[in-house]
């Protein structure tokens, strides 16, 4: 089976030096010096200041929520954040862990990001934050967000779970907003095995963040938060720094099934429309979206029987969950573009790329026949 996404795994002997040196230190985690070296390296590789390693991407967005001022405090009235409906379950189950209804706006239909003007409608007294993700690593409208943010005095959280090393305007995409949070998963192309990461925009935020991440302790005497575990251990830092020197080797037959899938697929399949202001590609995924959700089937089950996982990234959209979304009328968008949206697998070398395309050949011919009638 050719995976939809297959973990990129480093050199064996450099990761056993990294060991080694754990071994012979006896320091597995609270901030151990490879910690601290991964957070000096992506740093300077991300080009942004205020870096915080965490345990994973989830626990990145907890904490920046908390950190900033987002979740919900006893005694006040249940807060709540404008995000998208078109995202990993985690962007809005991170919000009701810490108290805080998420409000789904809807999706731009070319971008499939966060649409800016779907958030004022949805803002009342309670409303703390928006939390926009840029899907698949497409920028979202960030100029226009902040507009509205500033407005309405919210908080701006990005989920930059896609985004590793996205340039924006010459700059890193996680550097807008007040935060962006970073999954380091295995099935992203940098990765820490599991992991990631937080970038604040001002230092003192940072600082709330890295006492939160360790208890809320800021000396072994000395608690001034509720706090709770998500550090990053020595040796999930250990892959982390062997991936980052390999980067280049890991993205590349990304980069070349995503060409690939892009010339093939343009003809008959419709794709995300990337920023203008977006500089390169994560190319973390590959998503396509079929004119139905019966010919999504179609290509899915096609894949499946030679063998090719294909996932429905993301499906359902989020506001068609009961316990996420109670109340409040279902997205018009974002729901159509779930229904009919396929991520084709990446990281596989080019034989088993080319079987792919393969396959979609013939898809893509049937499909064809069937539209004019021909036998």
């Amino acid at each position: 089976m050719i995976p939809v996404s297959r973990p990129y795994l480093p050199q064996r002997e450099k990761l056993d030096a990294y060991l080694d040196g754990i071994y012979a230190r006896n320091r597995l985690s609270n901030d151990g010096p490879l910690v601290q070296e991964l957070t000096r390296r992506l740093s300077s590789f991300l080009g942004v200041e205020h870096l915080l390693l965490v345990a994973n991407g989830t626990l990145a967005l907890q904490v920046a929520y908390r950190a900033l001022g987002v979740s919900t405090e006893a005694g006040k009235s249940e807060p709540n954040a404008i995000t998208t409906p078109l995202t990993f379950v985690a962007t809005a189950s991170s919000l009701k862990w810490e108290g805080v209804d998420p409000v789904f706006g809807d999706v731009d239909a070319e971008t499939w990001c966060l649409d800016p003007d779907s958030i004022a409608p949805r803002v009342t007294q309670d409303t703390r934050a928006v939390v926009p993700v840029h899907l698949f690593g497409n920028a979202c409208d960030v100029e226009a967000i902040d507009t509205v943010a500033r407005d309405y005095g919210l908080r701006v959280i990005y989920d930059g779970a896609h985004a590793f090393g996205v340039r924006y305007r010459g700059e890193s995409l996680l550097s807008r907003g007040d935060a962006s949070a970073v999954s380091f998963h295995a099935t992203k192309a940098f990765h820490t095995v599991e992991g990631g990461a937080i970038v604040f925009r001002h230092k003192a935020d940072l600082e709330q963040a890295r006492s939160l991440i360790n208890f809320g302790q800021t000396a072994p005497d000395r608690i001034e938060a509720v706090g709770l575990n998500a550090k990053m251990s020595e040796f999930h830092a250990a892959m982390g720094l062997c991936v980052l020197d390999e980067l280049e080797h890991c993205l590349a037959p990304r980069r070349e099934a995503w060409h690939a899938y892009e010339a093939e697929l343009g003809g008959w399949a419709r794709m995300q429309r990337r920023s203008s202001s977006v500089e390169n590609n994560s190319y973390v995924y590959f998503p396509v979206a079929f004119a139905d959700e019966a010919q999504m089937h179609a290509v899915k089950n096609a894949l499946e029987r030679a063998e090719i996982q294909a996932r429905r990234y993301f499906y359902p959209a989020l506001d068609r969950i009961p316990d996420l979304n109670p109340v409040r009328p279902p997205s018009a968008r974002a729901g159509d573009l779930a229904s009919r949206m396929l991520c084709l697998p990446m990281g596989q070398d080019r034989s088993e790329t080319e079987y792919v395309l393969e396959i979609l050949r013939g898809m893509s011919r049937s499909m064809r026949m069937q539209a004019t009638g021909d036998d």
